[in-house]
């Protein structure tokens, strides 16, 4: 019997041994695996959720039995996660009063104005666009139709005729990418591309006045993961059924559509770090769908550089992707360490899109 109990106090140590080793893996994986090389285990983010609440289990599971020996495993690994922890569930307790000197920013996955429908001459997006009080409104699958029927871009025009700057052409005289825009209060200085491998993705810098200074402000909307609506809705099957061959189909799925995206947008994340090396502006924004969640090399190589406006000022999961139970935080705001932000929000009361907007008040640090 005593070596029984030797056995099983071993096996003890090795499981939780191992599941804090996966949750640190998890955690540190986008500085440690490059989604180019290692595509699938770039994925590993998105177990970071699960891991925690794992640990935090066998922690108090330990505490209740007395092996505090054995639960200092779990509470180091959870320890040395904290940063990970605060990015992807931020707990400012308090809201922050911005000032008077301080601009609002949004920026909105609109779903084609959500397929560009309008109703009885009105389309719910621009309405809550028109109604946000922002001073830049920064907009990814910006798409208008031409028929009268739905939303055109003399309906848009006429809707954010409070914004006398838009995104025009580029420096070299090239038209801005077709889906993005900016409507803004600050006057637009500039329009350039960044470069990057895409074909219906990419992002548009901007140099903006403000004041006596410039700001640098980009939009973008990075490589999408390709998953088809067929594809959502066998992960939706998946999480309502849990039927064994199902959910190994599915995943086989998922993760090869997923990391397939993920070795695509790593080059994408690359080249705007990059183009903020080159253009090293004391005031500096970058929003957008970034189609990738806090713990990813994508979030890991942009806020190298630059804050995470939600983790400073915003609370919660700010779940931002919300259709067919993909519940992720992919859309963002950063600002560089000369700006300061408060109140950050992701928007649940338009659900028009499949994307909830995010908007930041900043102000000049």
């Amino acid at each position: 019997m005593k070596g029984l109990g030797k056995i099983l106090s071993l096996i003890v140590w090795i499981v939780i041994l191992l599941v804090a080793f996966l949750l640190l893996f998890s955690a540190f994986s986008p500085s440690i695996v490059q989604p180019v090389k290692h595509s699938v285990l770039s994925l590993a983010g998105f177990v970071f959720p699960l891991l925690v609440v794992i640990n935090l289990l066998l922690l108090l599971l330990l505490l209740l039995f007395r092996r505090f020996k054995v639960a200092l495993v779990p509470l180091a690994g959870l320890a040395m996660c904290y940063s990970q922890l605060s990015t992807y569930f931020p707990l400012n307790l308090t809201s922050t009063k911005q000032s008077e000197g301080s601009i609002k920013l949004l920026s909105y996955n609109t779903m084609s104005f959500s397929s560009m429908v309008k109703s009885n001459g009105k389309n719910a997006v621009l309405d809550y666009l028109k109604s946000s009080e922002a001073d830049i409104i920064c907009l990814q699958e910006h798409t208008v139709s031409s028929n009268s029927r739905y939303v055109t871009q003399k309906d848009v025009d006429k809707a954010l005729s409070d914004y006398p700057y838009r995104s025009g052409k580029t420096a070299d005289g090239k038209k801005p990418l077709p889906y993005m825009a900016v409507y803004s209060k600050l006057p637009v200085l500039k329009t350039e591309r960044i470069a990057m491998e895409s074909s219906n993705n990419g992002a548009m810098a901007y140099q903006l006045k403000w004041g006596l200074d410039t700001l640098l402000l980009i939009n973008c909307h990075l490589e999408s993961n390709k998953l088809t609506s067929e594809d959502k809705e066998m992960y939706e099957q998946m999480i309502e059924k849990h039927e064994t061959e199902q959910v190994k189909a599915g995943l086989r799925v998922l993760v090869k559509k997923l990391a397939e995206a993920s070795a695509i947008r790593a080059p994408q994340a690359d080249s705007i770090a990059n183009y903020l090396k080159r253009h090293p502006y004391k005031y500096v924004m970058v929003c957008g769908d970034f189609n990738d969640i806090p713990i990813s090399y994508t979030h890991h190589t942009l806020t190298r550089t630059l804050n995470d406006a939600f983790v400073e000022s915003g609370r919660g999961l700010g779940i931002s992707y919300h259709k067919n139970k993909f519940l992720f935080r992919i859309d963002n705001i950063l600002v560089s360490a000369g700006l300061k932000t408060s109140n950050c929000t992701v928007d649940s009361s338009i659900d028009a899109s499949d994307h909830y907007p995010i908007w930041a008040y900043v102000e000049k640090n």
